[in-house]
């Protein structure tokens, strides 16, 4: 047993499982190289190739020593995962997990777990930063909250709330800039950029302008979390979604320069969770969740 490569013989099974070493390294979260050098030590391990030299760029051919290897190895570990799920699910009653985006944890989410502690101080909240959904095939995350439009098969959505979209900078630049008032101003000024689709600044432009804003310059941020902290730094003109920015509106940190000038979202929040029906403690926060949403929403414009 301790001789086994573990690793290796789990990046195998998926890649087995997956047709394809890209899929299998997509699961495991590394990169595709990794999972070939763990293909490579596991055939000098064995010493039989497992898959067959032709196989090229395409869907990976097994031979019939991979072909027996892989079922065997998809089987076993599949035995462990099921095993492992239903110890897993001893785990206290008032124990909850939650998976959301890095960003809506941080600027929407953790500032309200206190006053979940407040209103139900039994419940262990527990945070995951993972999008991912295959985690709640097997117990491991209780619900999730998800940003955009799906599709999330086989599971559970319900809408949250809706957003908004609209420039924010700090007030420090904004009185740098001449204090900028009119969309026109936008094209002499510096475009931070989010990788949200739904955040681009064409949205903004369509609506709002100016025609002439140049979209290609700016930095681009991989999470609205750090778009939104280089715009308090200064370094230049966020579109942010009003949920995330709203606290730093409010404190100050960020102004928007176009006052009430917005692009609407509708809704753009979903709580997300297996179809069976949820535990007590799960709906207890589901209904937490829809509270403060509504605590939250956006006064009618």
């Amino acid at each position: 047993m301790k001789e086994l490569p573990l690793n290796a013989l789990r990046a195998f099974a998926l890649v087995y499982a997956h047709g394809g070493v890209r899929a299998a390294a997509r699961e495991l979260g590394i990169a595709h190289s990794s999972v070939s050098r763990h293909l490579g030590e596991l055939d000098r391990w064995l010493g039989v190739p497992l898959l067959r030299a032709e196989a090229g760029r395409g869907a990976p051919s097994f031979t019939p020593q991979g072909e027996a290897l892989g079922r065997a190895t998809l089987a076993g570990l599949g035995e462990v995962a099921q095993a492992v799920a239903a110890l897993r699910e001893s785990r206290p009653a008032h124990a909850v997990t939650l998976s959301t985006s890095p960003s809506f944890a941080i600027r929407w989410l953790l500032p309200r777990l206190p006053a979940l502690e407040k209103s139900h101080p039994r419940l262990e909240l527990s945070v995951q930063v993972e999008q991912r959904l295959d985690a709640m095939d097997d117990g491991r995350v209780d619900l999730g909250i998800r940003m955009g439009q799906g599709p999330w098969l086989g599971l559970h959505v319900e809408p949250l709330m809706d957003d908004a979209l609209y420039p924010v900078m700090s007030p420090a630049l904004w009185q740098a800039s001449g204090r900028p008032s009119k969309p026109a101003r936008l094209a002499g000024l510096r475009l931070l950029h989010d990788r949200d689709p739904q955040a681009a600044w064409e949205s903004w432009r369509r609506i709002h302008g100016p025609a002439r804003l140049a979209l290609q310059g700016g930095a681009r941020y991989t999470s609205s979390d750090l778009v939104l902290r280089a715009a308090v730094q200064g370094q230049g003109v966020a579109l942010a979604r009003h949920r995330l920015a709203a606290d730093d509106v409010a404190g100050g940190s960020l102004l928007r320069p176009f006052g009430e000038l917005e692009v609407p979202l509708g809704p753009s929040y979903w709580i997300v969770r297996p179809q069976a029906k949820p535990r007590a403690a799960v709906a207890a926060v589901i209904d937490w969740l829809h509270w403060q949403a509504a605590g939250s929403r956006r006064p009618a414009r």
